[in-house]
């Protein structure tokens, strides 16, 4: 603070240069003696004589240690690890954006009440669309247009692990009224095929259906056609799967030995489809439809596939050509499904079929499965409730 005083810059006093600095009291050197240098001066670094000063243990930093053979791999590792993860989320979000978000289950009349848990609707379609006429004959699809269901599973995770619930094509319900999108004609709910749910009105019918006749809320749904299934096993190197027996089918083409084995994707899908040397038919056929989609989902969930650009991005492209999931499903919904199939096949679920009284139902739209409808309401109930499944016997 200044008091007006003019303090002069006597012997003894501080210099007027402001910075607080003491006036330089340095003598000239005795003769033969080195110059001192400059306080703060290290001319750059290096002595009088040009050298670089030597520095002490306990003075400044230490050189940077060279890093270690160990260090380095481990670095390199990390690197290479960087690299992977960061492809496969480029490329998940790549095919999140790619999903055809092509049903609509808020739009959908008379829904089923929400129940605990969630249900995914996991349908196989017979559409041959991404199929050359040359892949139809290989895969004998036949010639056939439009889209009808091969195979229906609802799959309810929740607290008490997961329940993949086969619903036979054939099962005989009561079809909600409709209105057939190519000729806007309305029909009254009326018996007929699960099937027929998906040809007369598709993905929306379906779904009113399982809800209508089951009294669970679908919350997902997921399609896939000939060609995606083909495309997924393939891409994922095959599925290896153990048959008790031999399976021969003209239909489908199956020609399957005895024993362990990887079925590519014209074999697996041909060991799906069959049901002619099934003793229980239908109801045969939806059980190795189970046993291979754990198996698909135990392979391509592994991280040799998930983190392996080389792999999973043609497993992603491959079934997008033919995947259909309603708006409210993205890909982390469908990672989560698979992961929920992996489970079952590692103690934490169940794999049934829905109970049936009469697998050979005679009817005016030709031979169905009549469900038990005592112990199938039961098994509704159950999951509903979110609830550990205990199916009463059979009477």
């Amino acid at each position: 603070m200044n008091d007006g005083t003019d303090h002069g810059t006597g012997h003894g006093s501080w210099s007027g240069r402001g910075n607080g600095a003491p006036t330089s009291t340095r003598t000239a050197p005795l003769p033969g003696m080195p110059s001192p240098a400059t306080p703060g001066r290290t001319h750059e670094g290096r002595t009088d004589d040009g050298s670089r000063p030597h520095r002490s243990a306990n003075s400044g930093r230490s050189p940077r240690p060279r890093p270690t053979r160990r260090r380095r791999v481990v670095r390199l590792a990390v690197l290479l690890l960087a690299a992977l993860v960061a492809s496969s989320v480029g490329t998940y979000v790549w095919a999140d954006t790619e999903l055809d978000q092509g049903v609509d289950l808020g739009a959908l009349p008379d829904r089923a009440p929400a129940g605990k848990g969630t249900n995914y609707l996991i349908v196989g379609s017979d559409s041959r669309a991404g199929l050359s006429e040359q892949a139809r004959k290989d895969l004998r699809t036949g010639s056939a247009e439009g889209r009808r269901t091969d195979s229906m599973i609802l799959l309810h995770t929740g607290a008490n692990g997961t329940t993949m619930l086969s619903l036979p094509r054939d099962s005989w319900v009561t079809v909600p009224p409709y209105v057939r999108p190519e000729t806007g004609r309305s029909y009254r709910a009326e018996p007929n095929k699960l099937n027929a749910a998906f040809s007369l009105g598709g993905p929306d019918l379906l779904v009113r259906a399982v809800e209508s006749n089951t009294g669970l809320r679908v919350d997902h749904y997921a399609e896939i056609g000939f060609a995606g299934f083909v495309g997924v096993v393939d891409a994922v190197g095959g599925v290896d799967m153990c048959l008790d027996r031999d399976v021969k089918d003209d239909n489908s083409g199956a020609d399957l030995r005895k024993g362990c084995q990887t079925l590519d994707g014209a074999e697996a899908l041909a060991f799906v489809r069959q049901r002619k040397q099934e003793a229980q038919g239908d109801l045969g056929r939806t059980r190795n439809q189970q046993k291979f989609l754990t198996a698909l989902a135990e392979k391509a969930v592994t991280p040799g596939t998930l983190l392996n650009p080389a792999r999973s991005f043609p497993t992603l492209g491959a079934g997008l050509d033919t995947l259909v999931v309603d708006k409210g499903t993205g890909l982390r919904d469908l990672m989560t499904l698979f992961r929920a199939m992996r489970g079952v096949t590692a103690g934490g679920g169940r794999q049934l079929n829905v109970p049936v009284s009469d697998p050979a139902l005679a009817t005016d739209k030709g031979s169905a499965v009549q469900w038990d409808d005592r112990r199938a309401r039961t098994l509704f109930t159950e999951l509903r409730n979110d609830r550990p499944v205990t199916l009463p016997r059979e009477r």
